[in-house]
């Protein structure tokens, strides 16, 4: 079966390499916020989540940061936190035919909110 044609036939490349990385980019928040982390558990926990992503449909790299660093400094070994939106650095590249997007979320400060937005696309 062509899923392309199939299902989504009724949509441009370029509105499915965003749609790929939009659902994904909200699977990821929704799925791991409130996970718990310490800054010994960061790293795998950053590798975990690109690793789940690069699973799905046209997701061709996933680059995730979780940034405490404040709160970080002040962690014991045995202390952590939930993991928050304000704490993601996620970049989702996404390839659809001749067509690449990169889906972005990170803390805004002037708006004070982690937005959910596409960074580039070509």
């Amino acid at each position: 079966m062509d899923v392309d044609e199939k299902y989504f036939s009724n949509i441009t490349s370029r509105e499915r390499a965003i749609f790929e990385g939009a659902i994904s980019m909200g699977a990821l928040f929704h799925q791991f916020v409130g996970t718990p982390v310490n800054k010994s558990s960061k790293k795998s926990l950053e590798t975990s989540m690109e690793e789940s992503l690069k699973l799905q449909p046209a997701i061709e790299d996933v680059d995730v940061k979780i940034r405490f660093d404040k709160l970080e400094e002040s962690m014991s070994d045995f202390d952590y936190t939930s993991l928050t939106g304000d704490m993601l650095d996620v970049k989702i590249y996404t390839k659809v035919k001749d067509v690449q997007a990169t889906i972005r979320i990170e803390f805004i400060e002037e708006l004070n909110y982690p937005l959910m937005y596409v960074e580039d696309i070509n």
